[in-house]
Formats: C-alpha cells, structure tokens, sequence
C-alpha cells in the first residue's frame, strides 16, 4: 500500500490516496502506522477519499486511533497532496471534511504547491455547540481550576473544540504536564484542544498546542485559528497575525465582518513509501 508522509508546520500525517475506498481498517491502520517505533511516525493517518459533495473528502484519523473532524495542517497538505499527485489540475479546491467543506487555494511553484491558503469557515462561540459544560452565552477569558491552580480560558470550535489560554512563557510552560489536564477535564465532554498563548505584539503570537488524542504536537492549523480569534475578542492583537508554532509559522486573518477566519501557510511532501499490510 503506497502512502505518502507530509508535514505542515511539523504536523505530520501519513496520506493515502483511498479514491477507491480500499481501506477498511483506517482506525488500527493509523495507531500502527503512525507509531514512530514499529510504524511511519506521525500524528495521525490521512484517507484521501471520493466526495459528492466537494472536490474530495479528508478521512482523519489521530495516531491513538481516535477519528477527527478537521485538521488544519492536515488539510494543507491534501491539497498539495492532490495537485501534485495530479488527481485535480484545479488551483482552488473544496474538500469536505466532518466539520463541513473548506475551500483551499493553492500556490503553485514550478509545478508544485508551496503555500496553501484555507478558508477556515466561521468560529463557533456557543459554549454548548463546542462543546463546553457552562451556562454562558460564551466563553470570553473565563475562570477555571485545573491542578488547584486558576486559569483563564476562552473556548472556540474551529470544527473541533479549543481552549485558549494565556501564558507568560509558552517555553517554560509545562504543557506535557498541564496539557493532559485540560484534554480530561470534566467541562469538556468530548475532550479538548489547547492552546498555550503568549503574546508578543499586536500582530504576533507565539504558541504551543496540546492536542486530544495526539498530545503535544509541533503545530495545529485549527489551534492558530482558534488562538488568533481569541486573541482578537479579548482585544489583545489586532484581526491580521503570526502564529509562531514549534514547528514553524502560520498567517491568520479573522475578518469579523464576515465572521471568517483565513489561513496560510507551507505545506511539504517528506517522503514516499509502501507499507505492509502484514505489518
């Protein structure tokens, strides 16, 4: 079974193009594949599949088997993964995902796609479509206990669940310990992704992510989002800026007129290869 594995900002995904829906067993596939012992190494598998909806549709799949909704990195690299593979000569892309269709724009250069800008669709604020346990209309820098230790968390669905918080030093925050708190706690009932944010100015913002199933990864596309939209309600940067990732940078425009949230950044073959089956 041939596969390709792309990274976007460092977060890697094993890819394969399941047009023909081959791939019965995507769940075990992915917690074998993406062992970086025994298996290819990744944060997660990505199907490739028909859609009669959009261009193709984007299976995901964390590596602890659990299935994701959206994946901004991830998807990044589909639509590379689909011109360069030449399985669409189109320049602008829809691909649906769980979280519904985004639209990809692509930059081509030299026959390849170097950048690719997301259309991210519109943040979700209701705390119970998110979901968060609360009885408020949203939550904006709100009070929370994690560890006995009081934080402040503004909550965002970029099509997966998100909390944001705000830190000093995102290099000396201890996210592999705090992270694994925030995923299980019991006011996220489908779990949660967390953002880590220090700021930096008003146009750029470091930070470091814990994601649900995966752990800490070297970047989240919907993350950035996420941050980037939090930041911009609690009036902290302005609605243009650089997300600085550990493993790289994302440009993120939230247009509040439009309630739209835009996303660029690399996106990045590493390698080819065959997997066995047997394996």
């Amino acid at each position: 079974m041939n596969f390709t594995k792309m990274q976007g900002c460092g977060n890697d995904y094993v890819y394969i193009d399941d047009t023909k829906n081959m791939i019965a067993n995507a769940s075990e596939l992915a917690i074998k594949i993406s062992d970086r012992h025994f298996g290819v190494g990744s944060d997660g598998l990505i199907l490739i599949k028909t859609s009669d909806k959009a261009d193709f549709f984007m299976d995901m799949y964390n590596n602890d088997g659990s299935r994701g909704k959206m994946c901004g990195n991830g998807i990044r690299c589909v639509g590379k993964y689909v011109y360069d593979y030449r399985l669409t000569d189109k320049e602008r892309v829809e691909i649906e995902t769980l979280s519904g269709i985004k639209t990809l724009d692509l930059t081509i250069e030299n026959g390849e796609v170097s950048l690719v800008t997301v259309d991210m669709g519109s943040p979700i604020l209701d705390p119970h479509k998110i979901p968060v346990h609360s009885d408020k209309a949203i939550m904006l820098n709100e009070p929370i206990i994690v560890d006995e230790k009081e934080y402040k968390i503004t909550c965002i669905s970029m099509g997966n669940p998100h909390a944001v918080v705000y830190v000093e030093d995102t290099d000396e925050f201890p996210v592999k310990e705090i992270g694994p708190l925030f995923e299980n706690h019991a006011i996220f009932p489908d779990r949660v992704n967390t953002e880590f944010v220090q700021i930096i100015n008003r146009n750029h913002i470091k930070m470091r992510v814990w994601e649900r199933g995966s752990g800490e990864t070297l970047a989240c596309g919907t993350g950035a989002c996420a941050a980037a939209v939090a930041c911009v309600l609690n009036g902290l940067t302005d609605n243009e800026l650089k997300v600085s990732l550990l493993g790289g940078d994302l440009n993120i425009k939230y247009d509040r007129d439009a309630n739209l949230v835009y996303m660029t950044g690399p996106a990045v073959t590493v390698f080819e290869g065959n997997w066995r089956e047997d394996i």
